[in-house]
């Protein structure tokens, strides 16, 4: 999968250049469980969460769900297809309207999507399960997104993403905004989501121990292309690809660790990069062949893939 944004300039908006934003990646999540997508900011993590949802139209490739080419699907069957799929956006106070209430911002896809009929029995009974599946109470429907706190407005952020029960949910950064003890409930409250409705994530975040506490798999992504991907405990426990070593030797406490690992200059831009591997002007294993092409994932055992030319 490829998504690349053009670069306009002059009076007649003419392309000089793309901005290669995700460039060549393919990954898969199994139904039922998490793939961690990790990463430095700018690297690629909501573009590609985005694309998967078709809210940008990618330039070149395929997003298959459940045996169909999403890029292939527009108008109203595109529409009928986003029911199984949802989103679960950064920012709890950004991401709900302040003239609604919770109860209204709950419904609205049940009404938007032909789930009900009209705001009877039936949808208020549906909008106060969905509020006790989030651990809120259905008398809270009538409040207004400020009258929440921060835990909450995620928790009703979630609620709305639940609406239409959906299979597959991204969630793009969904506790980065919150204290670190309700981050903690939010996790649990996913885990729980998950066992109890059989749901798949995608789970962006460039907080790895919010990533190893929640993920099955986890792929690391570096300007625009996954470098390495593995089970969880193969990340953490045997990371083979310097980026990924670099981002896990973070967490070190003791600085030479850290240093032995620790990356050099800035993330190069997106916007017509050089060929060979994006991380070579970085990367403390660099050497001559890294520069005469980009690496591509190959597999080393135990579902473990590494895009590496010294690995």
């Amino acid at each position: 999968m490829r998504m690349y944004f053009p670069v306009l300039a002059g009076v007649m908006r003419r392309k000089i250049a793309d901005v290669k934003a995700v460039d060549n990646i393919s990954f898969f999540i199994r139904k039922g469980e998490t793939l961690g997508l990790v990463g430095e900011s700018g690297c690629g993590k909501t573009t590609t969460g985005r694309c998967i949802l078709q809210m940008n139209r990618i330039t070149s490739g395929e997003v298959i769900f459940e045996g169909t080419d999403l890029t292939k699907l527009h108008g109203e069957t595109l529409r009928k297809m986003r029911r199984n799929m949802q989103l679960i956006f950064q920012d709890p106070y950004a991401s709900l309207d302040p003239r609604m209430t919770a109860g209204d911002i709950v419904g609205e896809p049940l009404i938007e999507h032909n789930f009900v009929k009209g705001k009877g029995k039936e949808y208020h009974n549906r909008v106060a399960e969905i509020l006790r599946m989030v651990e809120l109470e259905p008398k809270m429907s009538v409040r207004y997104p400020h009258e929440f706190s921060g835990g909450q407005r995620q928790r009703l952020a979630v609620a709305r993403a639940l609406a239409l029960n959906p299979d597959v949910v991204i969630c793009d950064e969904p506790v980065s905004a919150l204290d670190v003890s309700i981050q903690a409930q939010i996790l649990n409250l996913f885990r729980k989501l998950q066992d109890d409705l059989g749901l798949t994530y995608l789970f962006i975040s460039h907080d790895l121990s919010v990533v190893e506490h929640i993920s099955d798999d986890v792929a690391v992504m570096y300007a625009g292309h996954i470098v390495e991907f593995a089970p969880t405990k193969e990340i953490f426990g045997s990371p083979l690809h310097p980026y990924t070593k670099a981002l896990i030797s973070s967490r070190f406490e003791d600085r030479q660790e850290r240093e032995k690992y620790a990356m050099r200059g800035e993330i190069i831009s997106p916007i017509n990069p050089p060929e060979g591997c994006r991380l070579q002007k970085r990367c403390p294993q660099q050497g001559p062949q890294c520069g005469e092409g980009q690496p591509k994932l190959k597999e080393v055992g135990n579902n473990h893939y590494v895009a590496c030319f010294k690995i």
